[in-house]
């Protein structure tokens, strides 16, 4: 079943999908709310930008190992 779930900070709501309550009708109102929630953005001023696929923000980073970094 998908739950609006409350933040450990108490003003922000995510939405849990287990997968149960995919109908087409459900879908069809998750893209009316995206696209309402979309324009408003682009009404205050947002905008959107196309970028590669490919292209990345950070490069990759080598892992970090914490092993045997504390005194006994």
């Amino acid at each position: 079943m998908s739950d609006s779930v409350q933040s450990d900070t108490g003003n922000e709501h995510f939405h849990v999908d287990d997968g149960r309550d995919r109908s087409i009708t459900s879908r069809e109102i998750e893209r009316i709310e995206l696209e309402a929630a979309m324009l408003a953005f682009m009404a205050k001023g947002g905008s959107v930008e196309k970028i590669e696929r490919n292209q990345r923000t950070d490069p990759p980073r080598r892992p970090e190992s914490n092993y045997g970094s504390r005194p006994i």
